[in-house]
C-alpha cells in the first residue's frame, strides 16, 4: 500500500449520489483514494454512506488532484474506473514520478495509459530548467574536449533549432 499512496495521496473525490442531487441535496462525503487498498474496498465505502438508498448511483460531484487520471478518461461526474487503482499502482513501479507522466500527456494529448507508459519508458530524456541546459546536455558527447577556446557556442539559438525534435512540459523533456 505505501507505493499506492504516493500516487493517489492527494487524489480525493466527493461522493454523492444522482437520487440525492434531483432532490435538491449536495449530501455526500470526501474520500481520499489513498485510504482504500483497491476500488472494491472504495466501492465499499461509499456504499456504505449512502447506504440509506437501495442501489445507489453514485455521483463524483467534485475531485481534487486526480487532473493525471482525468485526462485518462477515468474519473468524470458519473464515474470513477476501478482501472484507477491499477495504473496508480503501475506509475508507482515505474520508477518514475507521476509529475513525468503528467506531462507526458500534455505534450501528447489523451491516450490510453499503456501507451502514455510506454511513451515514457522510450522517449523520455530528463528533467532540465530550461532549453538551454537541455541542448548543452544532448550535444556534450559530441563536442570534442579539446575545442579551441576561440568557437563560441551560441546555446539559445542552438536550443531553439534542437527542441523541433522534443516535446517539453514543466521542465521534462521527451523525444517526438
Amino acid at each position: 500500500m505505501t507505493n499506492l499512496q504516493n500516487c493517489l495521496d492527494s487524489c480525493s473525490v466527493y461522493v454523492g449520489t444522482y437520487a440525492k442531487y434531483n432532490n435538491g441535496s449536495l449530501y455526500g462525503k470526501r474520500l481520499n483514494l489513498a485510504d482504500y487498498s483497491d476500488y472494491n474496498e472504495l466501492l465499499e465505502a461509499m456504499k456504505e454512506f449512502h447506504k440509506d438508498e437501495h442501489d445507489s448511483e453514485f455521483m463524483m460531484q467534485d475531485y481534487e488532484n486526480c487532473s493525471f487520471f482525468e485526462k485518462l478518461g477515468l474519473v468524470g461526474e458519473s464515474f470513477l474506473s476501478p482501472e484507477i487503482y491499477e495504473i496508480a499502482e503501475q506509475v508507482n513501479d515505474s520508477g518514475y514520478s507521476l509529475e513525468i507522466f503528467e506531462a507526458y500527456v500534455d505534450c501528447i494529448g489523451k491516450m490510453d495509459f499503456q501507451s502514455v507508459y510506454d511513451g515514457i519508458i522510450n522517449y523520455y530524456i530528463g528533467e532540465y530548467s530550461d532549453d538551454e541546459t537541455f541542448a548543452q546536455y544532448i550535444l556534450e558527447e559530441s563536442i570534442p574536449d579539446s575545442l579551441p577556446n576561440y568557437i563560441y557556442i551560441d546555446w539559445e539559438s542552438t536550443a531553439r533549432n534542437l527542441v523541433f525534435d522534443y516535446f517539453e512540459s514543466n521542465g521534462h523533456y521527451f523525444k517526438s
